[in-house]
């Protein structure tokens, strides 16, 4: 790439009107020199002149740092962006280890089974200039059973995922006595995708891993590793249940990165709808192909992936012959298929690449030039890791995020210190959720007998033995209770649900293939009669859902909509845990109890969020205990309002709306996480209140948070209502009048307003 022409595009960016009115915020940030160390004396000189020769004379701070803690024995998590090296800040210690003793065993944990596979490529090539025998293998659903035999008596480094661990090692934990025994480091890479139900699940992996661990007398030291976010050492400390080092000083190099926030324009003032984002990238993208600018185009679906590839191959067909190649990246292509394409993006004769989050994570592809993203990718750590594809080591780069017309696209368009300044997003998991630990207290008796004496996790423990023991699961023994049921339990617990039962999805235009999963609560949202589902970026419509077999019939449907369900939900405090006082209103942290029914659901347009159809629904009433937390309005707040009852109503609906889209940039969950409804005359209050409520079963912490930082986010709402372009509320804040009724944005912004006058906080009571 010649800098001259890409700096004759960002002049072009900055001087086409057509593009320069729609940039709301174009962020330049300085090139960076490294920061570099020698290498330790009591690294192992094959390792130092093999890394030597790979042209590593010296290395990152970071990773001496790393590499001094966790050789020296302490947990360790380090942050630091995408392509910087995280890889060797463990990979060091744990081949360091391992040469010196070859006993020695360690334990990669991934997310994904892709980048499990591609981080085994990575450290094979070096074990291979290595010269030495260190075996490592990737242990998942797809290794043969021949094959596993081996790992379980040779490995020295075992490759999996948390799922695995779960049910295909620690259940079976006497056929890996070589690898418990001598196990020395556990790695945990990606640790900010362990959030919500998914990290809580985890931590109770790692207490099990603990335990058995212990049982074959070793101690393992964990390594960590973490995009940006606000509490990293916090959540993996939660993690692996104890303190942990934080390492967070980025030692390597970086050229000048430009960061350009672009909203398209509105095209339906009076709906809030904007031009499509997908068109917007493809127009966007085409310039800097069509000079070959090497550049990745992140979508939300595999189904956008293949739309924006058509249009890019169709519009840049004539400069084919210049060379200009362009390719698709999602999950469903075979993975000699992805390593080719990986292969042309290191050595550029790929300039085009269309991928899914599948190339977020830590995929070996080399730098590239530009990054276009279509829509935030749900956090904003995932936005960095996206945008960190972008930037050679001492060139210039651009990051082009387009946002779509979602109140939290166009929140973080108006508000650009969000992503620019310290994040406020925070990892939050509840390893003690009831349901949660339950499960996992079952498989850690099945794998090994618990004593009264035991704490695993918080107070409590023997309670919970004592309950399975009465339903029969369990057998006391003297001091020890016994798996005492047919059933493996490992299989009954799905890590991604908080639910103990689950509705397999059954494709009737595959021969009835089960593609997917949705649990018990979650069902009546994703999986009723006429519903969208999509799984991988295919749409697919559910045409039964037989809910006493647990099981949801679909079939392959193209659809330009997908299906939001709308629920008649009941309230009940079951008990409160904190409340305080803020001028007259009250705000409470409490358990609660819900009962819910789905009665409709609404077809929505993608991009332009259009409502254009509904359907009415009959299904069974659900109950769920979880956490709220909630705000009570003093009595008289019609008359401060100067509203009526219904004006007041819209205004509270308004602003739950508000909140519960805001809300999960904090807490870094899925929207579906948090639910958020209003009451004119709360039974519980008798007051008009607005509750926020985890749709988890017994919620993961999310509301305790929202609760300690609600100052914040009332801020943040009432500044983007005050900001948002539209007169009477539109989907890209409140929502539209015709759900919220002409005043419920100014009744919002008033009650807002309210919510954030009274800056003392004093406890009740």
């Amino acid at each position: 790439m010649s800098p001259v022409n890409f700096e004759q595009i960002l002049d072009k960016l900055r001087s086409d009107q057509s593009i320069s009115q729609n940039i709301v915020h174009w962020q330049t940030l300085d090139p960076k020199p490294g920061s570099f160390a020698d290498y330790p004396d009591f690294l192992n000189p094959r390792l130092v002149e093999t890394l030597k020769k790979r042209g590593l004379d010296q290395l990152y701070i970071h990773q001496r740092l790393a590499l001094d803690s966790l050789s020296g024995g302490a947990d360790t998590v380090v942050v630091t962006p995408t392509a910087s090296g995280k890889t060797l800040c463990y990979n060091l210690p744990v081949l360091n280890t391992i040469m010196d003793n070859p006993a020695s065993r360690a334990l990669y944990l991934f997310p994904t089974k892709a980048l499990g596979q591609d981080q085994t490529t990575g450290l094979s090539s070096l074990i291979d200039d290595l010269g030495v025998d260190i075996k490592t293998y990737t242990f998942d659903g797809d290794t043969p059973q021949n094959v596993r035999r081996a790992i379980r008596s040779a490995g020295h480094i075992v490759i999996t995922n948390p799922d695995m661990l779960h049910s295909g090692i620690l259940p079976h934990h006497t056929r890996w006595i070589k690898l418990f025994e001598n196990l020395k480091f556990v790695v945990i890479d990606e640790v900010h995708h362990y959030r919500g139900v998914f990290g809580s699940h985890l931590a109770n992996v790692i207490r099990r891993l603990r335990r058995i661990c212990e049982f074959y007398g070793s101690d393992p030291v964990f390594a960590l590793s973490s995009a940006t976010i606000a509490n990293p050492d916090e959540l993996a400390s939660r993690i692996i249940g104890r303190p942990v080092r934080l390492i967070d000083e980025n030692g390597a190099p970086s050229g000048e990165k430009h960061f350009i926030i672009y909203n398209p324009p509105v095209v339906e003032p009076r709906l809030g709808i904007r031009r499509s984002a997908v068109n917007e990238a493809r127009r966007l993208a085409e310039w800097f192909l069509r000079e070959k600018i090497q550049t990745i185009i992140f979508a939300h679906s595999r189904t956008r992936v293949e739309e924006l590839l058509v249009y890019l191959k169709q519009s840049v067909g004539k400069a084919f012959d210049r060379g200009i190649k362009i390719a698709g990246y999602r999950g469903g292509y075979l993975p000699n298929e992805r390593r080719k394409i990986e292969e042309g993006l290191r050595s550029g004769e790929i300039t085009g690449v269309v991928s899914t989050n599948a190339l977020e994570l830590g995929m070996d592809i080399g730098s590239l030039d530009v990054s276009i993203i279509v829509g935030y990718p749900g956090s904003i750590s995932s936005l960095w890791q996206q945008a960190g594809r972008a930037g050679r080591r001492k060139a210039t780069s651009l990051t082009i995020f387009i946002t779509n017309s979602s109140a939290l696209n166009q929140f973080l368009g108006a508000n650009p210190d969000y992503i620019f300044k310290k994040s406020p997003e925070m990892g939050i998991i509840d390893p003690d959720n009831l349901i949660i630990r339950t499960s996992h207290l079952k498989c850690a008796s099945y794998e090994l007998p618990m004593t009264t004496e035991e704490n695993f996790g918080a107070d409590g423990t023997t309670e919970i033995l004592e309950y399975l023991e009465d339903h029969k699961v369990l057998r006391k023994s003297g001091k020890k209770f016994h798996w005492s049921s047919e059933i493996y339990p490992a299989e009954q617990v799905s890590l991604r649900s908080a639910s103990p039962e689950n509705f397999v999805i059954m494709n009737e235009s595959d021969n009835h293939k089960v593609i997917g999963e949705v649990d018990y609560f979650s069902a009546p949202y994703f999986v009723h009669p006429e519903a969208i589902y999509i799984h991988n970026g295919e749409t697919y419509q559910v045409t039964n859902l037989d809910w006493d077999g647990r099981k949801a019939y679909v079939k392959e449907v193209k659809v330009d909509y997908y299906t939001d369900a709308e629920t008649k939900a009941d309230l009940t405090v079951l008990r409160i845990n904190e409340s305080q006082s803020k001028g007259d209103s009250v705000i409470n942290l409490g358990e609660v109890s819900i009962r819910w029914v789905t009665t409709m659901y609404k077809k929505i347009k993608f991009h332009s969020h259009e409502n254009v159809g509904f359907g009415q629904l009959s299904l069974p009433e659900m109950e769920m205990n979880t956490e709220a937390f909630w705000y009570a309005f003093p009595e008289d707040l019609k008359d401060r309002m100067g509203f009526g009852g219904e004006e007041t109503g819209a205004a509270l609906r308004a602003t739950a709306n508000l909140l519960g889209k805001i809300a999960p940039l904090w807490v870094m969950c899925d929207p579906r996480d948090l639910r958020s409804i209003s009451q004119l005359r709360a039974p519980f209050t008798e007051l008009p209140t607005i509750y926020m409520y985890e749709n988890v079963p017994g919620g993961v912490g999310l509301s305790e948070k929202l609760f300690t930082i609600r100052d914040e986010l009332f801020g943040a709402c009432l500044y983007h209502a005050r900001h948002c372009g539209c007169e009477n509320g539109c989907p890209s804040c409140v929502g539209p009048p015709l759900e919220i009724g002409e005043n419920g944005k100014p009744g919002a912004i008033k009650l807002l307003e309210m919510m954030l006058s009274a800056t003392t906080v004093q406890p009740v009571g």
